[in-house]
């Protein structure tokens, strides 16, 4: 998040020759398209289209940006939306996701996660393990931060948790457990950081083993790209001392969402989330504002508190063949306890997105979003599947 003139210029450019690059092949290829009488006869971007979707299958894209704070950034990412059991229209797909990058500026990000749905839909398991080492920007500690205290710290974090959700006999309805096991460690800042000088939870690291329990209304028949339905979900996770965690603290999350249908293959979205903590929490476990998914655009951490409340209205529509594009509008804030949340404190959101519908069958897009806020606050992020 910054609001300097030539570090936005040079963002927008690189992010203008990327999504350049990557579309140019299609362009040619539908230019050579050919006219036909024949409706069943499938056009030269739909055979390219359908050899694509295959190799995509099997294959990593290949990622690459660069930015002034994390400088060139090289690696793969895979996505895979895939059935358990062949010939069964009733359960749902599971999904497969990996993410490596590596950058110039020493940071490092690998990642696997799971979806793993079972025979008619009634078991859920879903897993994340995660290793990262980066440079974070910190802006401190509360709602009302300001970009001229940036400052950034060095973390080193591992992460693992998963959780299972059995289907209830009220209809949609999952519920199960989970753990949480989360160690940061090796935190470096300058000696009169902010997390030294006002003796912040966590300033040394720690680790943390929560236990997690879920109940979720399952109504989307999409999981990754909804095309109507809704969705609810509330879990409470404890970090109790007895299993090891050295900071006690509890949290809660609260994800809302509906989508609608007005006409054909154009959706209306809308989510509403609150995330919040108690006890004695590091700050690395504070709620945490902006990212890929909510606050598109904000950079994830500038702005934490104990709790936080954000929501979002997504407009989603065709543009031609495998290519769609998103525009939407949210806001968000953060505050130390529910009843400090002003009005006049949320901070606003906004952004359009591209999107490349990468496997048919189980409508799975590639998308390119571009948020933005107020005072210079832009944001670039490509990923898989929807936001929400």
């Amino acid at each position: 998040m910054t609001n300097k003139k030539n570090r936005q210029n040079k963002w927008y450019h690189i992010t203008l020759c990327y999504v350049i690059l990557f579309l140019v092949p299609f362009t040619i290829i539908g230019q050579q398209t050919t006219d036909s009488t024949s409706i069943e006869k499938p056009s030269k971007f739909d055979k390219f289209n359908k050899k694509a979707e295959y190799l995509f299958t099997y294959i990593p894209v290949p990622i690459y940006s660069y930015s002034s704070e994390a400088g060139h950034t090289y690696g793969l990412a895979k996505f895979n939306v895939f059935n358990l059991y062949k010939n069964d229209t009733l359960t749902k797909p599971s999904r497969l996701s990996e993410v490596v990058t590596f950058s110039s500026e020493g940071r490092i990000n690998a990642s696997v996660s799971t979806d793993l749905m079972f025979k008619n839909n009634d078991y859920l398991i879903i897993s994340y393990i995660n290793y990262k080492k980066t440079p974070e920007y910190f802006l401190g500690i509360g709602n009302d931060v300001s970009i001229d205290d940036i400052e950034q710290i060095s973390t080193n974090r591992f992460k693992f948790e998963a959780w299972g959700l059995k289907k209830m006999k009220v209809k949609n309805l999952y519920a199960g457990i989970g753990l949480d096991l989360t160690d940061y460690f090796d935190i470096e800042a300058n000696p009169d950081s902010y997390l030294y000088s006002n003796n912040v939870i966590g300033n040394e690291g720690g680790f943390a083993f929560g236990l997690k329990a879920i109940a979720a209304i399952e109504g989307r028949e999409n999981r990754y790209n909804a095309q109507g339905g809704h969705f609810a979900q509330i879990s409470y996770t404890l970090y109790p001392s007895f299993l090891g965690s050295e900071f006690k603290f509890s949290s809660w999350e609260i994800d809302l969402r509906k989508y609608l249908n007005p006409w054909s293959n154009h959706i209306i979205a809308f989510q509403a989330t609150t995330f919040g903590t108690s006890g004695d929490v590091p700050f690395y476990a504070l709620a945490q504002l902006g990212g890929d998914k909510q606050m598109r655009g904000y950079y994830k951490g500038a702005i934490r508190d104990k709790i936080l409340v954000d929501s979002q209205l997504e407009y989603r529509l065709p543009i031609w063949n495998i290519f769609g594009m998103v525009g939407w509008v949210g806001t968000g804030r953060v505050a130390s306890k529910y009843r400090d949340l002003k009005l006049d404190g949320f901070w606003l959101n906004y952004g359009a997105g591209l999107r490349i519908m990468v496997d048919s069958k189980h409508q799975t897009n590639l998308r390119f979003d571009w948020g933005f806020g107020p005072n210079g606050i832009h944001g670039f992020n490509i990923s898989f599947a929807e936001a929400f």
